[in-house]
């Protein structure tokens, strides 16, 4: 067997090309790069989760995995702090953090144990200080590091540090290629001006203002702002709107976490890896800088005793709203998490489900339920609340695409790592299916962040006169132009223009995004009528079979049976939506007083 130095990222001064090469995964090898790789005596080995069914069953273990840990670390931070604080507070506060850093915690070393086992490894080169520099502030931070190569390269290095692996020290370069350089088609996003920020600090005072103790509480809601508005006046309060607050920034001490380092190392068990590693790398404001972030909570001037918290998206990366949030969970207010997007009721496993249900008193969604979970409430779409959407009949096509990061990240039914190039393939395969009138009305709409994944490069070497929109326009307007949406991903825009009513046409890979039983039927019935596909050239087939009279395909009312029936299950559109979802809030909190008299 040839001896090979192992190379972990994309990082090339870890490379060492004048000797055969392993490389950890398809993403050490840039697409732009190809000129720097593509003549090295190079492998690159077989990913682990291509076994879609180990897939699964490690998402399983890990779960359990998960709950284990989590149980640990509300003692050891409850004694830490001299708190009392309950699982389910721990489980707010750092619950996302813990599921995806084990997560992708694991895969790298599920892959690295794949390397030391398999094949004959000479070295592998780590940049020295990179192991001191992923430690992260806040959720926010992580969220923005974990898929970036200097810090997969650094967790790479410590857990090759026990492994029995050559580890050649190197010091830091500046890298042209990083992931984190590369996060965006477009780089600059837009950024609210002068006069949005001066609303947004009024909105603030005068909440803090007029707010009572006892409100209901709603940020990050997911509701149109006017809709919010009217919603709260159901409510019978004053309507307040309230922003996200920064988490403080702390410092790590480093010597306090070595000298907690209990754990005997274990390298074959992911676990007793996976508990130094937390005792490393939990975020400082779990640790160091929990008292910070305390004080940052008694200062916000929020309610004290909300009659619900209600949110759409702060529950994952907002540590101030959660430590608040968390804090008020164990004073008897009720939390209620609302759907946020696609995916949902559909995928066979997904963690951010999983844990949003765990953590809510109420979850509602776009329709679905969940047997045996009580507190999954089918409600409706809550996004376009009070919206409405045009299509034009005689416009063009639009193809929808996404994009994920390069490595894996957390754990659902999609593409992972380089399962990604296939699906860019199949996208390509929908295209060359299309006649070449077809092709020239198609406009290709990328996902606003290209994770390095060089999507533009790809489609113009492919298809030089593709029309591509690089996700900065807001879709409507895209949508509002076309006579059909083509949805090449299991997510939000498929759910939102079927709910709209707007011809919609699916397409992906059923072996990539796996469905769970409960949604295989109601897949099926839009196979029957055309409107889901399993492959490209099916769908290019039928948006051909269709192009001159869609409303004759769209309309017809056995197609227009299974849209309906499938939008009341996972994009329903209340009637009376405010006045019901009021409804649901004063029942939700009511139930709380009713059982916090019951324990008392």
């Amino acid at each position: 067997m040839v001896t090979r130095h192992l190379v972990t990222t994309a990082i090339e001064s870890t490379w060492k090309v004048d000797v055969p090469i392993l490389f950890l995964g398809e993403w050490c090898r840039k697409h732009d790069r190809q000129d720097n790789w593509s003549s090295l005596d190079a492998k690159v080995i077989p990913y682990h989760w291509d076994d879609r069914t180990k897939l699964y069953r490690d998402y399983l273990y890990l779960q359990n995995t998960y709950e284990e840990l989590l149980n640990e670390l509300t003692t050891e931070l409850n004694k830490y702090h001299g708190k009392a604080f309950s699982n389910r507070y721990w489980r707010i506060l750092l619950g996302p953090w813990l599921g995806y850093f084990i997560q992708v915690l694991f895969d790298r070393w599920e892959m690295l144990h794949r390397a030391v086992t398999d094949y004959e490894i000479s070295g592998v080169s780590v940049v020295t200080g990179n192991k001191q520099r992923v430690t992260v502030n806040d959720m926010n931070e992580f969220l923005k590091s974990f898929i970036t190569d200097e810090w997969n390269e650094a967790i790479c290095g410590e857990l090759l540090e026990w492994m029995g692996v050559n580890i050649i020290q190197i010091s830091a370069q500046s890298n042209t290629d990083t992931a984190l350089q590369n996060t965006t088609v477009a780089h600059a996003r837009r950024k609210h001006g002068k006069f949005r920020s001066a609303i947004r600090t009024s909105l603030d005072i005068i909440s803090k203002a007029i707010k009572t103790d006892q409100d209901f509480f709603f940020i990050s809601s997911y509701i149109p702002h006017k809709q919010e508005l009217l919603l709260q006046l159901k409510l019978r309060q004053l309507p307040t709107f309230w922003r996200s607050v920064q988490a403080p920034i702390c410092a790590s001490d480093r010597l306090m976490r070595s000298r907690s380092e209990k754990e005997v190392i274990q390298p074959n068990d992911f676990i007793s890896v996976a508990r130094v590693m937390i005792n490393r790398h939990i975020p400082i404001v779990y640790r160091e800088g929990f008292s910070a972030l305390s004080d940052v909570v008694r200062t916000l001037g929020w309610p004290k005793r909300p009659k619900a918290i209600f949110t759409g998206i702060a529950w994952s990366s907002d540590d101030v709203f959660k430590a608040w949030a968390a804090e008020k969970v164990e004073n008897h207010s009720p939390l209620i998490v609302v759907q946020h997007g696609g995916n949902y009721g559909m995928s066979r496993w997904e963690f951010t489900e999983d844990h949003q249900i765990a953590i809510a008193d109420c979850f509602l969604t776009w329709g679905w339920d969940t047997p045996g979970k009580q507190n999954v409430v089918p409600y409706g779409m809550i996004k376009h609340l009070g919206t409405t959407q045009t299509f034009s009949p005689r416009g063009g096509a639009l193809l929808i695409e996404t994009a994920a990061p390069q490595t894996s990240y957390r754990m659902l039914s999609l593409p992972v790592a380089h399962q990604w190039l296939q699906y860019f393939e199949d996208q390509f395969r929908f295209v060359q299916a299309l006649p070449n009138k077809l092709q020239s009305q198609l406009l290709v709409r990328l996902h606003s962040n290209d994770f390095g994944w060089y999507q533009i490069q790809r489609w113009k070497t492919v298809f030089p006169f593709i029309r591509l929109d690089e996700g900065q326009i807001p879709i409507n307007s895209r949508i509002s132009q076309s006579r059909v949406c083509i949805s090449a991903y299991n997510g939000t825009a498929l759910l939102e223009s079927m709910a709209m009513n707007i011809p919609t046409i699916m397409f992906w890979n059923p072996e990539h995004w796996e469905l769970r039983d409960a949604a295989i039927p109601d897949f099926e019935k839009l196979t029957s009528v055309e409107i889901f596909h399993s492959t490209p050239e099916s769908a290019a087939k039928h948006l051909s079979a269709i192009w001159d009279d869609v409303n004759l395909w769209w309309l017809d009312e056995s197609t227009q049976r299974v849209r309906q029936e499938f939008c009341q299950k996972y994009a329903r559109v209340p009637e009376n939506p405010l006045k019901t979802l009021a409804n649901v809030i004063s029942d939700v909190a009511a139930e709380q007083i009713d059982d916090s008299a019951t324990k008392q």
